[in-house]
């Protein structure tokens, strides 16, 4: 069985090719690559070098764009946003259905 690792490059031909509404014989046509490559990228069975993929991308008029981001501290957030309740309000808020971090175990 495939890694992520190993799908991340199939799953993006993927979303490529439903974004473009294309079947994988059409797609593989327009990306010029025989179909069951394509079909083997898409499985993680195969996969493209980073410049293949950009390559391929490109052909089918897309690019691949990634960027940097501060890590998302939400959890912390809503920790510390917890820890500030008092009792009345944490069962108040059970109560309504919300499920707090600091109940659950």
């Amino acid at each position: 069985m495939a890694g992520v690792e190993d799908q991340v490059a199939g799953a993006l031909l993927s979303s490529a090719r439903a974004q473009l509404g294309l079947s994988q014989t059409a797609f593989a046509a327009l990306l010029e690559i025989a179909q069951p490559t394509l079909s083997a990228y898409e499985a993680g069975r195969r996969q493209p070098t980073v410049p293949t993929l950009l390559r391929l991308l490109n052909r089918a008029g897309l690019d691949l764009r990634m960027e940097l981001a501060e890590q998302d501290r939400h959890d912390d957030v809503l920790a510390e946003w917890e820890r500030s309740l008092d009792d009345r309000e944490r069962s108040r808020l059970v109560a309504q259905g919300y499920r707090l971090a600091s109940s659950s175990g």
